[in-house]
């Protein structure tokens, strides 16, 4: 049975994570991490795609978009794929600090992106770190048992989730997040 994988949106990454540092110039991994998957939860279950199609691993703390935590920690190959020469942020310990004073480039995030963004991120944001932890021990995250957690258990159980599920196997390869 094919996985469900979708092609990793560097661009909106950074967009994404450059607009929550111009929200809060100072703000810790785990709140940045668990914002984009809120996000990318959120908007695949309204939307039937993802945002980002991060790779998600189920950490002991919750699960971690693999992709954005390497860009995070300023790893050079994203910046490679992005044709940039630095992000606009610097990592310190665990805090993402904004480095620069550049807006970022939302028009690479469709209108129910941002929409989707702002609520995990607000949802991020309002908890603290045990109660984000505890919100982010789903079922998606359990069912990985501390590997890669799949995108079709991200899914609410509804009734036409069977079908998105197959239509997902098909078509995540091949979509333009």
């Amino acid at each position: 049975m094919r996985q469900i994988t979708f092609r990793f949106s560097a661009s909106k990454a950074r967009a994404a994570l450059h607009w929550m540092l111009k929200q809060a110039p100072v703000l810790d991994l785990h709140t940045v991490l668990k914002a984009c998957y809120f996000a990318d939860k959120d908007h695949l279950n309204k939307h039937g795609r993802p945002i980002f199609g991060a790779t998600y691993r189920a950490m002991k703390f919750g699960p971690v978009p693999l992709e954005i935590y390497e860009m995070a920690k300023g790893e050079a190959y994203w910046l490679a794929e992005l044709s940039a020469e630095r992000y606009p942020w610097d990592l310190k310990a665990y805090r993402l600090t904004l480095a620069s004073n550049d807006d970022p480039d939302l028009d690479v995030l469709s209108q129910s992106d941002i929409e989707s963004l702002e609520a995990g991120f607000s949802q991020s944001r309002s908890m603290a770190f045990n109660a984000r932890t505890t919100a982010t021990h789903s079922k998606d995250w359990q069912a990985a048992e501390l590997g890669i957690m799949k995108y079709e258990d991200m899914l609410d159980d509804t009734p036409a989730k069977a079908e998105l599920v197959n239509y997902l196997r098909e078509a995540s390869r091949f979509m333009r997040l």
